[in-house]
């Protein structure tokens, strides 16, 4: 199913003409070198861009269509037309290196011989250029020494001949589609993604642009041991996919992740991400979707207008409509040595997938400080919340990222990890500089009640009930959350400016353990009680009666589970914002 839609996607980025045809590839080259007729270098040209990165700008190699080039990541295999400095002078940083030379010898050997019977000027060149460069003697050409560094770092070098690059020649075209047709391999069978009976590719192209992957690529089709393969059949043949069909699906991989607008990063997962039109507009709106911002928020409110109207969704930037019906792919890679791990893959109608994230952002709203101007809390921030902020590595556990992902587009259940990993940071985090607690964001009671709200179905919560403090709530848990939020602002209003609280000391344990810790609360307030005037000990004392008449007769319960704990901590926050927002009313 992955390969089928990458296959199929190929065949819309190639009418589009956003992907080269087969036996060629888009790859970023650093230099060309201008020959002449001889084959002697007349000089070479740098093809890098300069670019804009923020605010610096930077060079960076151009984007060139050349002769599909060769995976390797050990021994010495040339490409045609296009390679790094050892292949096409021989020539290395490391002068001492002797398998520059080895390397050279090969890529004379590729060029001479596919280019042997072809007559054409630019062909003759390259022919020239590779019988009579000897790579000892490159210190001696001026051109070369003059741009020994540049051609030295590891970019990619293509020939350059009366104005045209040797590989837009449609003498050499002709040739190396030829080679290709030569190429295939001897071993035929029925293509799993195509159905057709051709030839098998045996090696599959390695997929670049996963990150932590190795630079050189990595694959998703490999069979690298005899414990691996089956019925006397080895490497790729294991699982038999036609040359055609490895050339599109790679090639159309390759293509979305040099794409940075196509590509998301959550945690150890990259995402990738694709409409059955192949329609950007749909990338992009998806990408705004998951993850706003204060820019494209108001954007994203429009689109879920329109989606809970049962509407079209209009994209007004571009005057265009974009079809909801049609299936969008989401597919998330993660590495794994040498190989690609698939984290998930998920398919849905794109207006299927808009409406469970809007659903996952409706059981995230939560009531929050007005200086907060966003919204939308996208998967990043969310993951984020489970991350020790002073962490060297703010990476969110392993998978977690991506079953939290896949949970919020298919609208199911969210991992019990993100829950957990939650409540660790809870219970964990706190500001030694100030020596307060800032445990409880706003992102961190979202998700529990988000959590709550879809897991937990033996509790009676409605979303619209708990985005603020909700008053006819019951649940013990809750209402012991609300009542220590109530003890902590008597302390506070009876000790102003008092460095540490009953939060700093008694958050956790009474989250735990209540049956033992709140008689210990109440004791203290007793004695913080008397240094507040008349008038708010009455107030305070209304709240608590009012309360603990919620308790059941039975008493305070000794122990709360987890799914309690996450009522009483979304019970303290409610409580502590609602005390927030009548202060900003004041003001």
């Amino acid at each position: 199913m992955i390969l089928q839609s990458l296959v199929q996607h190929y065949e819309c980025l190639l009418k589009d003409g956003k992907v080269p045809r087969r036996g060629w590839c888009i790859t970023k080259v650093s230099f060309s070198i201008n020959l002449r007729k001889d084959g002697t270098i007349l000089g070479i040209m740098p093809l890098k861009e300069t670019v804009q990165r923020g605010k610096k700008q930077i060079e960076i190699p151009k984007e060139i269509e050349v002769p599909e080039m060769v995976s390797r990541s050990s021994g010495i295999s040339a490409n045609f037309l296009c390679d790094n400095s050892k292949y096409i002078l021989g020539i290395d940083r490391d002068e001492t290196d002797k398998r520059s030379k080895k390397c050279f010898l090969a890529a004379k050997e590729k060029h001479l011989k596919i280019l042997e019977n072809v007559d054409s000027p630019y062909a003759e060149a390259v022919r020239n250029f590779f019988e009579n460069w000897d790579p000892e003697k490159a210190h001696d050409d001026p051109e070369v020494q003059k741009e020994w560094d540049g051609l030295t770092a590891g970019g990619n070098l293509i020939f350059y001949i009366n104005e045209k690059f040797a590989q837009h020649d449609e003498a050499i075209i002709e040739r190396w589609e030829q080679e290709q047709g030569n190429c295939c391999t001897e071993t035929k069978g029925i293509c799993l993604v195509t159905g057709k009976k051709t030839e098998i590719s045996r090696i599959h192209t390695a997929i670049k642009g996963v990150q932590g992957a190795q630079s050189s690529g990595a694959l998703l089709v490999s069979f690298n041991a005899p414990a691996f393969e089956s019925y006397g059949k080895s490497q790729s043949f294991n699982a038999p996919v036609s040359n055609f069909a490895v050339f599109a699906y790679t090639t159309a991989l390759n293509y979305l992740l040099s794409k940075k607008e196509y590509v998301k990063q959550i945690g150890d997962t990259t995402v990738v991400f694709w409409a059955e039109d192949a329609n950007p507009e749909c990338q992009n709106l998806f990408l705004a979707a998951s993850e706003p911002s204060i820019d494209n928020q108001e954007l994203v409110r429009g689109v879920f207008r329109n989606l809970s109207k049962g509407s079209s969704v209009d994209v007004e930037s571009v005057l265009s409509s974009i079809n909801i019906e049609q299936r969008f792919y989401i597919l998330g890679l993660s590495p794994n040595s040498a190989r690609l791990s698939i984290r998930f893959f998920y398919v849905d109608q794109f207006g299927n997938i808009l409406k469970h994230i809007q659903e996952h952002y409706e059981h995230m709203k939560i009531i929050h400080s007005a200086s907060d101007n966003l919204d939308y809390y996208g998967v990043w921030r969310m993951l984020q919340e489970t991350v020790n902020k002073k962490a060297r590595d703010k990476k969110p556990q392993p998978g977690m990222a991506g079953r939290t992902f896949e949970a919020i587009l298919s609208g199911g259940r969210y991992p019990e990890g993100l829950y957990l990993a939650v409540l660790a940071r809870i219970r964990a985090e706190q500001d030694q500089k100030e020596n307060k607690i800032y445990k409880i964001t706003r992102g961190r009671a979202a998700i529990i009640k988000a959590y709550l709200l879809r897991n937990c179905l033996n509790l009676t919560m409605k979303g619209e009930d708990f985005v603020e403090l909700n008053e006819n709530c019951d649940e013990t848990a809750y209402v012991l959350g609300r009542e220590f939020a109530i003890l902590e602002a008597i302390q506070e209003d009876a000790n102003p400016g008092i460095n540490a609280t009953i939060k700093d000391r008694y958050f956790n344990s009474a989250c735990a353990t209540p049956g033992i810790i709140f008689p210990v609360l109440f004791k203290l307030k007793n004695s913080h009680t008397r240094k507040l005037e008349k008038g708010k000990q009455i107030y305070y004392e209304n709240q608590l009666i009012e309360l603990q008449g919620k308790i059941p007769s039975s008493g305070c319960p000794k122990r709360l589970t987890l799914e309690q704990q996450g009522l009483f901590i979304l019970g303290y926050y409610h409580q502590t914002q609602r005390r927030y927002k009548k202060k900003e009313e004041k003001k």
